[in-house]
C-alpha cells in the first residue's frame, strides 16, 4: 500500500528594503561609529582610520582602543552621504581582507 504526499507548490517573492533618506536627513550630520569585534587585528582596524576616515595615528589608536574597551566608538561626524560612502569602503576593505569589522551611522543630536 503506498500513500500519495502532496507538495506544496511554493513560490518565494525577492524582497527589497528600501531607506528612505529625506533631503534635510541628507544634509544633517551623522555619527560612523565602530563596533568591536573579536576578530579583526587592531592594526588592521587602526589601518581602516588612518586611510579610509583621515585621521591621524595617535586618534586612530585611540579610537581602536576606546573600541575595544567599552564595544564601540565614536569615529568622526560627517554629512550622511560622505559617512555612507566611507563606511562602505571600509566594509569593503574588511570584506576583501576577511574581517568582520563593522560601522553603523546614527544621527546626530
Amino acid at each position: 500500500m503506498s500513500a500519495e504526499v502532496s507538495v506544496p507548490l511554493t513560490t518565494t517573492i525577492p524582497t527589497t528594503e528600501y531607506v528612505v533618506v529625506t533631503e534635510e536627513e541628507l544634509e544633517r550630520p551623522y555619527r560612523v561609529i565602530i563596533e568591536n569585534d573579536d576578530v579583526t587585528p587592531m592594526d588592521f582596524v587602526v589601518l581602516v582610520l588612518l586611510t579610509i576616515f583621515e585621521l591621524g595615528f595617535e586618534q586612530s589608536v585611540a579610537i581602536m582602543l576606546e573600541a575595544h574597551h567599552n564595544g564601540r566608538a565614536h569615529v568622526v561626524t560627517l554629512p550622511y552621504e560622505e559617512a555612507q560612502r566611507r563606511v562602505y569602503e571600509a566594509h569593503h576593505a574588511a570584506r576583501e581582507a576577511g574581517y568582520p569589522l563593522s560601522f553603523y551611522l546614527e544621527p546626530d543630536a
